[in-house]
């Protein structure tokens, strides 16, 4: 065949769209149609693909639950909430009164440098405006009105007017591009497990669990699963929640980072002084 007379990619594009899709499944396999033929990337379609799937979500389905909420409390004094901010390691934090169910607004963890450098500070004064949000908002609307305000955490109230947990930007924009790492992430180049200065470690979900033995001095099997993640996964028989912490063979573990996919950063306190023990190349 003559290669002039091929199709050009813009061609090959063009006569895939124009079969127009009649439903959204018709249009599902249209992408994947064109992926299939390189005309996009896998991270096209992931993305393409996430953007689709946020209008048949609701915020229940990705929001942090009330029981999993870090909140500072308005009646605490700076210091303690400072401590609260460090150990959360967020940016954004509810405040409130008698209960979870009484928010009197969103902390700024920035807007405690006033009070570290010395000057006046009155956590009241302090505080943005908190937003609710019901349940059953779709998440499509939810990041329109994110946009539309600029605001990047909502609280999440039930049918009866409690509050059921929140929701932040970062929350649903992970619906449609994955996971997004911050400021406390690892670095891909690091280490799998990295001791941070109050002597906890940084462990990465898929560090291997003949690693994690090796550093912690534990003994967990391997037969049924490879990783630290897939031992959490294990033991809890679920994907566990954001900050959920749990206890297992006496090391407390807490999720730093995980998505509605998988596992990605846990913060291990070994709740003994346990040197950080490296096995040497070679070693079994």
């Amino acid at each position: 065949m003559d290669p002039s007379s091929r199709p050009s990619l813009i061609e090959r594009l063009t006569a895939l769209l124009l079969r127009e899709p009649k439903d959204r499944e018709q249009l599902v396999a249209l992408l994947h149609g064109a992926f299939e033929h390189h005309l996009m990337d896998a991270d096209a379609l992931s993305i393409i693909e996430g953007a689709l799937s946020v209008a048949d979500r609701a915020v229940r389905d990705i929001m942090v639950p009330r029981a999993q909420m870090d909140v500072v409390d308005i009646k605490d004094a700076p210091e303690q909430i400072i401590d609260v901010v460090l150990e959360a390691a967020h940016s954004r934090f509810p405040a409130i009164g008698e209960s979870k169910d009484d928010v009197l607004g969103i902390l700024l963890a920035k807007d405690l440098l006033r009070y570290c450098a010395g000057k006046e500070f009155d956590l009241r004064d302090t505080l943005r405006p908190a937003i609710f949000v019901p349940e059953s908002k779709r998440l499509n609307v939810l990041l329109r009105e994110f946009r539309a305000s600029r605001n990047h955490m909502a609280i999440v109230v039930d049918e009866y007017g409690g509050v059921a947990g929140l929701v932040t930007i970062e929350d649903v924009l992970e619906q449609i591009v994955g996971d997004i790492e911050d400021e406390y992430d690892f670095d891909e180049t690091e280490d799998n497990i990295v001791r941070d200065n109050t002597g906890r470690y940084r462990v990465k979900a898929v560090t291997e669990i003949a690693d994690f033995n090796a550093a912690f001095d534990t003994g967990f099997p391997d037969k049924h699963f490879d990783t630290v993640g897939g031992l959490v996964i294990h033991h809890l028989g679920r994907l566990p929640k954001r900050n959920e912490v749990l206890t297992i063979e006496g090391l407390r573990m807490q999720v730093l980072r995980a998505d509605s996919r998988r596992v990605h950063t846990l913060l291990v306190d070994p709740q003994k002084d346990l040197p950080l023990s490296t096995p040497a190349a070679g070693d079994e």
